[in-house]
């Protein structure tokens, strides 16, 4: 009988190694992507992501067939700390102070990772995990907020939607101002929290304003951006 060819035969040690060869590349994948979409946000190419990681895009393509199933990977553990979250503000005797926590924190999140601040604000209908996460967190979400309202410190017109009208603007906010007035979240939230407030209701101090000089840097890097993404590759 004729044998194989030898690179057809595996004996159970190459086996190994290729399996362990698999889930290096598949750990240099993750934290290369974990952290273009921290400091980038989402709209990081695949092919960056491969290049990140010191891997060609055919082996990004076997382990990850595409972004759904990168950014389900990626963000699996930020999107139990969301779900945490809620989970938290419900256990909180003052159902009021539980949501404005609530908020607090998960704006928070969005401030400490680019990528999470979009995630929170996109769906991703392949990511199945994430989107089951994401429903868990949503239907608590509910609850908190009928909670809030008993309390008659929140308004009776706020709806579920404008938690996600806060997430995306926020996700905005932290994108513009990035390193240059990183605090600048904190006094969207401040005012948000207003705004949806009774005129009864006990109300944290509003976050200071940032500095003039901050916003200003933030501008002409969000110009700057604006200009390179105009140029032609």
């Amino acid at each position: 009988m004729t044998s194989p060819p030898a690179d057809q035969t595996l004996s159970p040690q190459t086996g190994r190694g290729l399996r362990a060869d698999a889930e290096r590349n598949r750990c240099r994948i993750l934290a290369a992507a974990r952290h273009l979409f921290a400091t980038e946000g989402l709209g990081v190419s695949m092919a960056s992501v491969a290049r990140e990681a010191g891997v060609g895009k055919a082996t990004l393509g076997r382990r990850f067939a595409n972004r759904d199933e990168l950014v389900n990977a990626v963000f699996a553990d930020r999107m139990d700390a969301y779900v945490d979250a809620v989970t938290e503000a419900l256990a909180d005797p003052d159902p009021w102070r539980g949501f404005t926590g609530y908020l607090h924190a998960v704006c928070a999140m969005q401030a400490a990772d680019r990528g999470f601040a979009d995630v929170l604000a996109m769906t991703f209908p392949a990511a199945k995990a994430l989107e089951a996460r994401r429903a868990e967190a949503y239907n608590r979400m509910l609850e908190l907020i009928t909670r809030a309202k008993d309390t008659g410190h929140l308004r009776e017109d706020f709806t579920h939607q404008d938690v996600v009208i806060l997430l995306i603007a926020n996700a905005g906010v932290v994108t513009a101002t990035g390193e240059a007035a990183p605090d600048t979240w904190r006094r969207l939230v401040g005012h948000m929290i207003r705004s949806f407030a009774t005129p009864d209701a006990p109300i944290p101090p509003l976050p200071e304003a940032p500095a003039p000089t901050a916003l200003y840097r933030a501008m002409v890097r969000l110009s700057h951006a604006a200009q390179d993404s105009d140029v032609e590759p």
